[in-house]
């Protein structure tokens, strides 16, 4: 019913809601919502033809499953809305409430204590007064005796008084004898030094100038060497420039002759050529006239033709043997390809087996080498563990042995003997340490005093221990002031603490600061007496020898045979100990490393062996491979067609010969017909050319004499400044002699000026010394002035009192 605009839904005349009403229709498997809640006809086949989801909300409809589906996403959105909520509840207690609670809880603490203390308070003053009042009460009755303690003290004070005037008196005393004393003895001792001192310093000015004057000459006498030095450098210079133009000079003289000498041999030639032109010859080198050389070239020709037609003849029956034989290869070519075959296959077989060896990550003798490093590692093992061994029979007395107390007893608690738990720093040490730990060296470290009452009590210890608990013990340190105190008396490197000496597990500290932390270790005797008996340090000390200094006066020291053994033996037990533990590490690795390596070794041994004997069977097999037919013939064949290639390089070489022959002939009967015709013009040309070089000839002598000209005036220049330069070394020698002279001069005026000076020093030093006994002379007159002057003032300060004690 839709009234006023607003539907309204009915179900029996009674008001409901629109999903009462869904879920009424939902009862009966209707859907309003479902446009298919109602089949039309005419429609079957379009329902038929819906896709699975339809189907499937169709299905849900007429099952009635629908209805809770829907009420089941309604209730879930519900609780999504309602956990929203309960999430921002949650926030705001979280964010708000809850620190405002906190807040207001500690301003409550707050306030109780406040109100507490003000209680408190008021009860303490109350005390306060009580006690005040008791307190004056107490006063009142002693008031009656203290009258009696101040007559006693004004009698003491006016002995006081007269003992203090008597003190000041003989200190007037003292002082008079003091002054007269200083009148009598330095004034005289002390003009006479001064008067010394005065004389030394004038002989010292006097021989300080002649010194230096002495020094002057000395360094002008160097002057002068050194620019003789400078000239002597020069002319060694010259020298060696002439030097150098007379290599030049000899050079030109080498070259000109040289030319000289080419052109008399080129005369020589040129002479030789016309009178062999005269004799009927080319040219003047020929042994033979033109005729004789012709007839020998024609020989030469028929030796040629004759050695050229054996070669071909030659050729032509290795060509045909070669065919033969190239035949008879053929015929046995299967047998050879079946021989091939094999042999491929046998040296497949070897590859393999090579390729196999070569894969494997092993080489040959690996094994042996870690065998030999695994017997060497042994034996320093077996030599480490001897050594141990003694070490720890010597040191039975710092081994603690014990059975547990208890049953799963922890014998981590248990830390061991002091000796075994420090490592020494610097064994210089070891016997200042030994003897400052003295038998806590042997005391035995453990956790807790419980453990230790364990092992005294169930332990079945073999002899008597002293047991340090780690949570109980306090040592008696050095304190820093102290440390500071001795590194300002006697160095910081001179005196350290015992405790700096060692090192140790940080867990062993208190344990350590008790048996080390209260001795000095001392480099030097000295240093040890200034640590113990100083009044800002007071420490006991320790030398590097073992002598003990107690503050109380007690010296400890003498012959320590065997002093810091223990220590050292320690320290190379620790050392093999370490050692020992490394090896084992190394042989554990090698062993490893051999049993890692073994199969690899059997397989690598297994395939040498295979490799060994395929290689074998291969070259069995090649030999007799090369002992058949076929081989041979291929090895013939091959000699057939070498010597048929030699026979072809030699045609081609007899035939070049042949050719140049022939061309030599050709050319000799040429030259015969032009030398009746070219002979006068050849000679008139000859003729010229002899005379063109006899004029260079006179040209080349004429430069030849004047480069030896050039060279001996140079090697005359140099003579001379050789020469000079030996004059001037003669006088740089007799000058150095000076020099010597004067140097030895100056040493002995300096060894002069030094012992004039050192007089001089020695004078003033005693002139200083009596000048600062007076001075302390003098001091001591004032101290004791300033004391009197104090016992004057002491004594007016007791008359005061006096006087107020008695106003009392």
């Amino acid at each position: 019913i839709v009234v006023g605009g607003r539907n309204k839904y009915l179900i029996n005349g009674k008001l409901a809601q629109p999903s009462q009403v869904q879920n009424l229709f939902h009862s009966v498997q209707l859907n309003v919502n479902n446009p298919h809640f109602l089949i039309m006809q005419g429609r079957i086949t379009k329902v038929l033809n819906m896709k699975p989801p339809e189907i499937l909300s169709m299905l849900e409809e007429a099952a009635g499953t629908r209805m809770y589906e829907t009420k089941k996403e309604a209730a879930l959105k519900t609780l999504e809305k309602k956990q929203s909520k309960v999430y921002e509840i949650n926030k705001l207690l979280d964010q708000e409430i809850v620190p405002a609670l906190e807040k207001l809880r500690k301003e409550r603490m707050q306030y109780m204590q406040w109100s507490n203390g003000n209680a408190e308070l008021d009860r303490l003053k109350r005390f306060c007064i009580a006690y005040d009042f008791v307190q004056a009460e107490k006063i009142r009755d002693s008031a009656v005796s203290g009258v009696e303690g101040v007559k006693a003290t004004i009698s003491e004070l006016d002995l006081n008084m007269a003992r203090m005037r008597a003190e000041s008196q003989e200190m007037e005393k003292k002082v008079n004898d003091l002054v007269a004393q200083k009148e009598a003895s330095m004034d005289g001792e002390v003009k006479t030094l001064s008067n010394k001192v005065d004389a030394l310093s004038q002989d010292l000015v006097r021989e300080a100038s002649v010194l230096n004057n002495k020094e002057d000459t000395l360094r002008g006498e160097r002057d002068n060497e050194r620019k003789i030095l400078t000239n002597i450098e020069d002319l060694k210079q010259s020298i060696k420039e002439s030097a150098a133009a007379i290599k030049k000079a000899e050079e030109g003289q080498v070259d000109v002759k040289k030319r000289f000498e080419e052109l008399s041999k080129s005369l020589d030639e040129k002479e030789k050529d016309y009178q062999g032109i005269l004799a009927g010859k080319s040219s003047g080198n020929e042994e033979k006239c033109l005729e004789d050389q012709l007839a020998d070239a024609k020989i030469a020709v028929g030796n040629a033709e004759t050695e050229l037609k054996q070669l071909k003849t030659k050729i032509t029956h290795c060509e045909k043997e070669l065919k033969e034989k190239k035949q008879q290869l053929r015929s046995k070519a299967e047998e050879a390809v079946a021989v091939e075959n094999e042999l491929q296959v046998r040296k497949k077989d070897v590859d393999n087996v090579q390729q196999a060896l070569e894969s494997l990550p092993y080489k040959e003798g690996e094994m042996e080498a870690l065998q030999k490093d695994r017997a060497s590692e042994l034996e320093l093992v077996q030599k480490l563990k001897e050594e141990i061994r003694i070490l720890s029979a010597q040191l039975s007395n710092v081994q603690f042995t014990y059975r547990d107390p208890v049953k799963n007893f922890d014998r981590s608690k248990v830390k061991g003997v002091v000796a075994r738990l420090i490592k020494v720093k610097d064994s210089q040490t070891m016997i200042a340490l030994e003897v400052a730990a003295g038998g806590k060296l042997f005391n035995v470290v453990v956790d807790t005093e419980n453990t230790g009452k364990q092992l005294l009590q169930n332990g079945q210890l073999q002899r008597r221990v002293t047991i340090i608990p780690l949570n109980k013990i306090q040592a008696n340190t050095v304190p820093p002031r102290v440390q500071h105190a001795a590194a300002k008396v006697v160095g910081k490197e001179n005196a350290e603490v015992a405790i700096s000496l060692v090192g140790y597990d940080e867990e062993l500290k208190s344990a350590m600061e008790y048996v080390f932390g209260s001795t000095f270790v001392c480099k030097s005797i000295d240093a040890a007496k200034e640590v113990a008996f100083s009044s800002e340090i007071r420490t006991p000390s320790v030398t590097l020898q073992g002598d003990i200094f107690q503050p109380s006066g007690l010296l400890t020291g003498g012959s320590r045979k065997g002093g810091g053994d223990l220590l050292r033996q320690l320290h190379n037990l620790a050392e093999a100990e370490a050692n020992l533990a490394e090896h084992q590490k190394r042989l554990s690795a090698i062993e490893a490393k051999i049993s890692e390596l073994q199969p690899l070794q059997k397989k690598f041994l297994d395939l040498k062996s295979q490799l060994e004997l395929k290689t074998y069977d291969l070259s069995l097999f090649q030999s007799r491979a090369e002992q058949n037919e076929h081989h041979k013939l291929v090895e013939l064949v091959k000699k057939i067609e070498q010597e048929l290639q030699e026979a072809q390089c030699a045609v081609k070489e007899k035939q070049l010969l042949y050719d140049n022959c022939v061309a030599t002939v050709q050319s000799l009967e040429k030259s015969i017909k032009e030398h009746s015709t070219n002979r006068e013009g050849r000679l008139k040309d000859l003729e010229k050319n002899i005379g063109a070089i006899k004029v260079q000839m006179q040209a080349a002598s004429k430069d030849l004499k004047g480069h030896e000209n050039e060279r001996e005036r140079l090697i005359m220049e140099m003579e001379a400044i050789e020469q000079e330069s030996l004059s001037l070394e003669s006088q740089l020698a007799s000058l150095r002699s000076q020099i010597e002279a004067l140097v030895s001069d100056v040493e002995g005026q300096k060894s002069k000026v030094a012992s004039i000076k050192k007089n001089h020093e020695q004078a003033q030093s005693a002139l200083d010394q009596i000048r600062m006994k007076m001075k302390e002379c003098d001091s001591q007159i004032s101290n004791i002035v300033k004391e009197q002057e104090q016992l004057q003032a002491t004594i007016s300060e007791t008359n005061l009192e006096k006087k107020r004690l008695e106003n009392e």
